[in-house]
């Protein structure tokens, strides 16, 4: 096992981030973090955050950075999050990369920090996408107006963390075993 590893997954829908993060999170012996998840659990749980993040969720808003920087903060201040651990769907922003940086020196948390770029062609994400249809609303117009505010969103964060050397970026179009191979390879060759 590799210790004291943070992973963050950027890139699009149907990249293969939550399939890679799965293997990786067994490989490793850490947790899978995902923001969805995180949001999905708090509401559940009832607490103060979590009952704050449902009030925007009942009015259909998006939830805004500041919960989402507490729940992440909650989330990796936690025992299984002590040794390392894979973010799926965070940073969204350079705001929330920059914060990420800060939560990490404030945890003590000096991890290897790994930011991982899957790298698909948008038409193969629009073929995955719309053979998985996870939404109902899935279509070639809906699929194509997500993928463009991915990329709009994620642009800057890629570019954040390429000038501070960290950024990895993987050719995602190939089987879920080449991927999770090279990803090993990134993390074990450090």
């Amino acid at each position: 096992m590799i210790n004291e590893t943070g992973l963050i997954f950027l890139g699009p829908p149907g990249a293969g981030k939550g399939t890679q993060a799965k293997y990786l999170a067994e490989f490793l012996e850490i947790p899978h973090i995902s923001t969805g998840d995180i949001l999905r659990e708090a509401i559940g749980a009832q607490t103060i955050l979590g009952k704050q993040v449902q009030e925007y969720v009942d009015r259909g808003d998006l939830v805004p950075d500041r919960l989402i920087l507490d729940l992440i903060e909650d989330r990796l201040d936690r025992q299984d999050a002590q040794k390392g651990w894979i973010l799926d769907g965070f940073p969204r922003n350079v705001k929330q990369a920059k914060f990420l940086d800060e939560l990490l020196a404030k945890l003590n948390q000096h991890y290897m920090v790994y930011v991982v770029n899957l790298e698909v062609p948008e038409e193969v994400l629009m073929k995955r996408l719309l053979e998985t249809r996870r939404r109902k609303d899935d279509n070639r117009e809906t699929i194509s107006h997500r993928l463009q505010v991915h990329k709009q969103e994620t642009e800057p964060v890629i570019e954040f963390y390429r000038q501070h050397h960290k950024l990895y970026s993987v050719d995602g179009n190939r089987s879920p075993a080449e991927v999770t191979q090279s990803l090993k390879e990134i993390i074990t060759a450090a």
